[in-house]
């Protein structure tokens, strides 16, 4: 699992840092998360694949988080793009998307599909044989999801070795690591257990952005392997987080730890900070496996 982080600061965007927006890469799979102003750029920025964007979750419609939308589904055409495009966001970004695109007589030459979200429960919004992502309501605003991307069990480790000493024929070896038992060449029932070993334990990916502390959210992220969490403000702007729905470092802390998650990844700072350091000191006082979020970082899970 590769996170890609493309931008990670709040509201505006500075010449030397971007809005909100990153790439996941989970079990073969790359999903864009956000796609705030130069968005586009920080992809070619980092050599992601324009092409291998299949996928796009918008958490809200604040322009941070959506604003570079329109300008990459465009690209996309101008690219010749031919394979399908899902977006997933809320109720108004087909509206917002297609009324630029048709002022502007830029509509796309691939098939673009929008799935509107309007609910405040969670909610499945794809799933195959080998990944699930589903919302995580949030406590911002306007409505806000965030995601949560969850790796399906793998098969098992198959024990070549000891398959051999068991005498197990190679043609059976597939349906070991699916997990069952089999027959040796010379007739003895073979329990899966003795010639294989567990998996390796399927990773899970929650990104919570924008967000108020929102405590309800800890049953459904608990265990967690990494947790994103906006953290927009220090303890010494604690008065804004309340009126502007958002978390302190030491509150997004509060989440990682009553939730038991592995990692905490911090970011969606106010531009009004110089120092990320010090969102890490407040953070680790609470919870001590943190890391910060910043533009062009990439975090490599294995």
């Amino acid at each position: 699992m590769t996170l890609n982080i493309l931008g990670c600061y709040a509201a505006t965007p500075r010449s030397f840092t971007n809005p909100s927006s990153q790439v996941l890469e989970i079990n073969n799979h790359l999903f864009l998360i956000d796609c705030g102003e130069g968005t586009q750029v920080q992809l070619r920025r980092n050599k992601i694949k324009f092409s291998r964007i299949k996928h796009v979750f918008i958490s809200h419609l604040h322009g941070d988080h959506c604003y570079g939308l329109v300008g990459l589904i465009s690209t996309f055409r101008l690219l010749n793009r031919e394979s399908e495009l899902h977006v997933y966001g809320p109720k108004g970004i087909k509206e917002i998307i297609t009324l630029q695109l048709k002022l502007s007589n830029s509509w796309t030459n691939y098939p673009l599909y929008f799935h509107e979200l309007t609910s405040k429960e969670p909610q499945m919004l794809f799933e195959d044989e080998r990944v699930s992502v589903e919302t995580i309501p949030l406590d911002h605003r306007i409505y806000t999801n965030g995601f949560l991307f969850k790796e399906k069990p793998g098969d098992r480790k198959l024990l070549v070795h000891k398959a051999r000493e068991y005498n197990i024929d190679v043609s059976l070896f597939n349906s070991l690591k699916k997990g069952k038992d089999v027959t040796s060449e010379t007739g003895e029932l073979i329990p899966n257990k003795l010639v294989t070993a567990n998996p390796v334990p399927p990773k899970s990916y929650a990104y919570c952005s924008d967000t108020a502390f929102y405590p309800q959210i800890l049953p459904q992220i608990k265990g967690t392997t990494i947790l994103y969490h906006e953290s927009t403000f220090l303890e010494d702007r604690a008065n804004l987080a309340a009126p502007t729905k958002h978390s302190t470092a030491k509150q997004a802390a509060t989440i990682a730890k009553e939730a038991h998650v592995e990692k905490l990844i911090l970011g969606h700072y106010s531009t009004r900070y110089n120092d990320l350091n010090l969102f890490k000191e407040e953070a680790t006082e609470i919870f001590p496996d943190i890391e910060l979020a910043d533009d062009g970082k990439v975090f490599q899970f294995d």
